[in-house]
C-alpha cells in the first residue's frame, strides 16, 4: 500500500519505518524534510494546503506536541499543533480516495488517573492540563466528521500509554539516568501497578490495523501486563548487571517529605509523588478482540529489557 506518515522522523514514525517499509511505499509529512531511508519523499505541511501531496491509501498522523512534564509550554501551542494539525491532515484525508486513517491520541486525552482498577474505552473523558485536552480536542474533530467518513472509510483513534523503545526521550530515561548511578530509590513502600507500550507491539498493531478490515472505532494501546516502578528499577539493574537500591521508606514520612517539598520548590512535590507512585492500568481488551489475537508478541518485562539495553 501507500502509507503517509506525519511526524516521520519522531520516534514512533521512525519505528514504523523500519517495520513497514519492506511491504509499503512509505511517504512522510513532517516539519523538516531530509531523506530518510524507507521514505520516498517526505512532504511539508504547506503542501496540504497547496494540495500537494500524493493520493495514498492510509495515512498515519502521529505529529503532534509531546506532553512537556517541566510545563514550559504555553497551553495554545498544544492547541495549534494536537488538534490544529489534526483537522489540517483529516479534512485532506476526507476530500480524498484515501480509505484509512490512524490517528495517535493518548490515553491522557481519556484521563490523567484512573479511577478504579483498570482503564477502558467506557470511560467518559475527563483530560487535565493543555495536552491530554487538545487531544481529546482533535478526537472530538474527528468525530463530529463521522456522517463525511462512516460507512465510506475506516477511522481509528488510537489512545497508547507510555511507548518505548530504543531511540525513545522521557521519563523511562531519567528514571534509567537515576538507577544508573547507583542512587537508591526511596519509594519502595509504593507498590503501584502501571501499563507501557513497547513499540514492537505498537509496531504489530498498526500493521494489523491495515492488513485487516478492523472496525473503525477508539482504542487503548498497552502491552498485556502491568508492572510496578519497584518491578522496572529491579529489570533497569538486572540489564545493567547492578544489585537494586529500593529503599521502603514509610509512605508517610515519604508524603510529608513531598509536601514540604511542594512549599519550597523542592524535586519531590506532592505533585510529582503521585505521578511516581500511582497506579495507571489501561486494557487492552478491545485491540486485541477486533485484530483477532489472544495476546500481544512482546511480553511487557521483554520489551522493556529491550528499550533498557539500548540506552547503553
Amino acid at each position: 500500500m501507500n502509507i503517509l506518515i506525519t511526524g516521520i522522523h519522531g520516534f514512533v514514525g521512525s519505528n514504523l519505518v523500519m517495520a513497514l517499509g519492506k511491504e509499503h511505499v512509505l511517504y512522510g509529512l513532517d516539519i523538516v524534510a531530509p531523506e530518510k531511508k524507507g521514505v520516498l519523499k517526505t512532504f511539508s505541511w504547506k503542501d496540504v494546503e497547496a494540495g500537494q501531496l500524493p493520493v495514498v491509501d492510509v495515512i498515519i498522523h502521529l505529529a503532534g506536541k509531546a506532553h512537556d512534564t517541566k510545563n514550559t509550554a504555553q497551553a495554545q501551542e498544544y492547541f495549534d499543533i494536537n488538534t490544529g494539525l489534526t483537522k489540517k491532515i483529516f479534512d485532506f484525508f476526507l476530500a480524498f480516495r484515501t480509505q484509512k486513517f490512524i490517528f495517535f491520541s493518548s490515553v491522557k486525552a481519556a484521563a490523567d488517573f484512573v479511577v478504579g482498577d483498570v482503564l477502558t474505552e467506557a470511560v467518559i473523558p475527563c483530560p487535565k492540563g493543555p495536552y491530554g485536552e487538545s487531544k481529546i480536542a482533535a478526537e472530538d474533530y474527528i468525530l463530529s466528521q463521522k456522517e463525511k467518513w462512516e460507512n465510506r472509510k475506516q477511522v481509528y483513534i488510537l489512545r497508547p500509554c507510555m511507548i518505548h523503545g530504543p531511540g525513545n526521550k522521557g521519563n523511562l530515561n531519567l528514571l534509567y539516568n537515576l538507577v544508573k548511578k547507583g542512587l537508591p530509590w526511596p519509594l519502595g513502600d509504593f507498590e503501584n501497578r502501571r501499563s507501557f507500550t513497547s513499540i514492537d507491539n505498537l509496531c504489530y498493531i498498526i500493521d494489523g490495523l491495515i492488513q485487516k478490515n478492523v472496525i473503525s472505532g477508539i482504542y487503548h494501546i498497552a502491552d498485556d501486563e502491568s508492572l510496578s516502578t519497584n518491578e522496572l528499577i529491579e529489570i533497569m539493574c538486572n540489564v545493567m548487571g547492578k544489585k537494586p537500591h529500593i529503599w521502603k521508606v514509610n509512605k508517610g514520612f515519604m508524603t510529608g517529605c513531598a509536601r514540604l517539598g511542594s512549599v519550597m520548590h523542592l524535586p519531590l512535590n506532592l505533585e510529582r509523588l503521585q505521578k511516581l507512585t500511582e497506579n495507571y492500568v489501561v486494557s487492552n481488551a478491545k485491540i486485541k478482540a477486533a485484530l483477532e489475537i489472544d495476546r500481544m508478541p512482546v511480553h511487557a518485562r521483554e520489551g522493556l529489557e529491550k528499550t533498557i539495553r539500548s540506552f547503553q
